[in-house]
């Protein structure tokens, strides 16, 4: 393997498509919150841009190496399975191109700020490292991975706030900024759950848990629907034009419509509506960057 490839393939274990996912969501939180562009706005972006998700889905990749040989979704925009070869390379990539920029984000915040990045951090590293391993702790491991979208998001308002934005303390936030976190939050674990419906045989034969092999792929799929709903109901709460961003749970609603009576047996054909659930995210966020656009200009 040439030296390009071996960086290709560790860039790659972090998700390119996926990055907006996390930056996006930093990013608008600290504008709506009055952060401005400077510079702790790009700092913010650059590291929930790549190296989060370096040491997110880097160092899943290390520590599901063994599961990841027997999944046939590996290998494409899904994760790579990385050879064991680059896994000591992938851990200090992500670790060394992360630690720069937290570094920077704490000189230019402050103790709350510290603790909500804190928070971030561990979830992303609990997620998958070794003894902790949320992901295969039922129920938490939608919480976990929810937490890795809504984390950049919170903290994107407190930094804001810590660095003279229109948000303050926790107690001076409008409802709005909770509806839109809870909103998120949801939507989020709704995500998590639709995806592990894919996996229910895969993760039960490797003996893996997750909340879709302790419900089963059929009531898993509904809990999500449940999730996404609530999730629209929360962003009603949202004052115009921010709760116009409800009516985006309905696409990922719609999305699962064909897999609620899906059965553990056939649990891998909801890969085609995860894969469409890839591509809805960046029509979401198309969408609600005119949301945001909107309430700029009233």
């Amino acid at each position: 393997m040439t030296a390009r490839s071996r960086v290709a393939t560790v860039v790659g274990s972090s998700r390119p498509l996926s990055w907006v996912n996390t930056a996006f969501p930093f990013g608008a939180a600290y504008l709506v919150a009055g952060g401005g562009t400077d510079v702790a706005f790009w700092v913010g972006c650059l590291f929930f841009l790549v190296p989060y998700n370096l040491l997110m889905y880097g160092l899943n990749d290390v520590f599901d190496y063994e599961s990841d040989l027997r999944n046939p979704r590996k290998g494409g925009v899904e994760g790579v399975v990385l050879d064991r070869g680059l896994h000591r390379a992938t851990i200090l990539a992500a670790v060394g191109s992360s630690v720069p920029f937290v570094l920077a984000l704490l000189l230019l915040g402050s103790g709350t700020g510290a603790l909500v990045l804190a928070v971030s951090l561990f979830a992303v590293i609990a997620y998958s490292a070794p003894v902790l391993r949320f992901k295969e702790r039922p129920f938490l491991d939608s919480v976990t991975s929810s937490t890795h979208f809504v984390s950049p998001a919170l903290y994107g308002l407190v930094l804001a706030g810590e660095r003279g934005g229109s948000f303050g303390g926790w107690d001076g936030w409008p409802l709005g900024a909770w509806a839109a976190l809870g909103g998120f939050f949801l939507w989020g674990m709704a995500s998590h759950a639709f995806g592990a419906v894919q996996d229910v045989r895969a993760d039960r034969e490797a003996g893996i848990g997750s909340i879709s092999t302790v419900l089963g792929a059929r009531a898993t799929t509904w809990v999500a629907l449940a999730l996404y709903l609530a999730g629209g109901a929360a962003l009603l709460a949202v004052p115009w034009p921010g709760w116009l961003t409800a009516a985006l749970v309905l696409p990922y609603a719609a999305n699962l419509a064909p897999y609620l009576r899906i059965t553990d047996a056939d649990c891998e054909r909801a890969n085609a509506g995860w894969r469409r659930f890839l591509v809805l995210n960046f029509v979401s966020g198309f969408l609600v960057t005119q949301v945001l656009i909107l309430n700029a200009l009233r």
